[in-house]
């Protein structure tokens, strides 16, 4: 089967969050079934082309409707880890050469581009994918593409799937952005169609790649519900509803190959759950890169990006209670909101002294590594969260993860007092209530096992560790996928 994959991201070449490793781990999981998987991304300046193989360029002139003139782009092909990779290079515009994947004033226009570029790089190099697997509002207009524009010049075959990563940002645009790529706002710009169901003045970009793909997931099955069910789908509850039969939730997993303690070349010393006391070297590895003391008391640790659906109220709130608690903390993580980061860096100059708390503001992925083998407890209290992957990397590295019970959260960490699971299934803590009282509360009752039972908390670092969050499941969802849409 001929899977491409459509993307802003992938990682490692192109990664400012989840959906890169996402990219990566499914492609790389489906190239071992067999599978002919192509990632098709924008040719960033910021990509890190070191580490594809074989770059060179493969097709020097493709012309793109662009307004009513034309686009030449050039399309650069390379490998990464068996999977093929292609580049595709709009000449003469900065559209991608921005110092940065995201957060440009034109980031709708820029990425409503690729997306008439990506079909039209397929008709013309008359490549036609037994399945287009498109990302997020980045790429949601690919699938109205190609049923307004492209499906029958050559692509009608083809069947589109669309993962839908976080329904926090939409891709709400004003009509030119319809017309810069050929697309008629008269037929679009009703409520079955394109409409935003909030402002009856936007297309909402993320809502047309619902209406028109074959299947459209999310990345867990409880968000899957939460979408349809609550507030947490964002002004789309009706329209899930609508599609319910072409929807559902598909649980991410990790790259054992890139997140495993076993053979993880940035960590000091390689652990797993049979020689867990070796964790403790790692640990002692955290304290000194991070200038904290050596002392007998739990690490807990927060790997995020710093905005307000990752609970940035809560994680302050934490940091202070566990400082209280004579804990050591230590965060890894940047802000795009500059609000957030003015917060976070004063409160990361009013801690650099202290002898319990180390704020790195900035994405470091051979610290995450480590922060990830020699913490104890890592803490993920969003206030919404599609999947999440930290809580599953944590686990894999014997740190217990303390979580708020939503998304794939919920789907992936069962509390230790309270599950319905056996104890060999429980793993870490969970809570309900966004509020402080409610962290407070898993806090507690994480550290007071942590104190006072340290081998039913070894056990929980073994549960986890042992628990199969690879690939594998995933990749055999997805195959059914599209299986079935290639069916229709």
């Amino acid at each position: 089967m001929h899977i491409a994959m459509v993307s802003a991201e992938c990682a490692p070449i192109a990664k400012a969050g989840g959906l890169g490793d996402f990219v990566q781990g499914l492609s790389h999981e489906l190239v071992n079934r067999g599978e002919w998987v192509e990632v098709l991304l924008p040719y960033y300046d910021v990509a890190k082309l070191d580490a594809v193989e074989d770059l060179c360029e493969v097709q020097p002139s493709l012309s793109v409707p662009h307004h009513d003139a034309r686009i030449e782009c050039r399309v650069l092909a390379g490998e990464i880890g068996g999977v093929s990779v292609r580049f595709i290079d709009p000449l003469g515009r900065d559209y991608f050469r921005r110092q940065r994947i995201y957060g440009e004033p034109d980031d709708a226009e820029r990425f409503a581009f690729f997306s008439r570029a990506v079909l039209e790089y397929l008709l013309q190099s008359e490549r036609s994918p037994d399945i287009l697997h498109c990302h997020d509002w980045q790429t949601g207009l690919i699938p109205v593409l190609w049923s307004e524009v492209c499906k029958h010049s050559g692509l009608a075959e083809m069947r589109l799937c669309y993962t839908l990563h976080n329904l926090g940002y939409q891709g709400r645009v004003e009509e030119p952005i319809l017309r810069q790529v050929g697309l008629d706002p008269a037929r679009l710009m009703h409520s079955d169609r394109l409409l935003d169901p909030g402002d009856d003045r936007l297309a909402n970009l993320m809502k047309g790649g619902i209406v028109f793909s074959h299947f459209v997931n999310t990345v867990s099955p409880r968000y899957a519900w939460e979408v349809q069910n609550t507030d947490q789908g964002m002004g789309l509850q009706s329209l899930f509803q609508t599609y319910a039969h072409k929807f559902g939730g598909v649980l991410n997993g990790i790259d054992d190959a890139v997140w495993n303690p076993e053979r993880d070349p940035l960590i000091p010393v390689n652990f797993g759950p049979d020689t867990l006391p070796l964790k403790a070297v790692n640990r002692r590895a955290l304290r000194t890169r991070v200038g904290l003391p050596e002392v007998d008391t739990p690490i807990f640790a927060v790997v995020s990006r710093l905005d307000r659906q990752k609970g940035v109220d809560l994680i302050r709130h934490a940091i202070r209670f566990l400082a209280a608690e004579a804990c050591q903390l230590v965060l890894l993580g940047s802000a795009l909101d500059p609000a957030i980061a003015e917060e976070f860096s004063r409160l990361k100059a009013e801690t650099d002294d202290s002898a319990g708390c180390r704020l790195v503001l900035a994405y470091d992925e051979a610290l995450a590594h480590l922060i990830f083998a020699g913490c104890d407890m890592l803490l993920i209290p969003s206030l919404y969260e599609p999947c999440g992957l930290t809580q599953m990397i944590a686990m894999k590295y014997g740190a217990v993860p303390i979580v708020r019970r939503v998304g794939g959260l919920a789907d992936t960490v069962h509390d230790a007092n309270y599950s319905d699971k056996p104890f060999v299934s429980r793993n870490g803590y969970v809570f309900d209530d966004p509020t402080e009282e409610g962290l407070e509360g898993a806090l507690k009752r994480a550290l007071g096992l942590w104190r006072r039972f340290p081998e039913y908390f070894r056990q929980l670092r073994v549960n986890g560790m042992r628990t199969d969050f690879s690939w594998r499941r995933p990749a055999d969802r997805y195959r059914d996928i599209y299986a079935h849409v290639r069916s229709l």
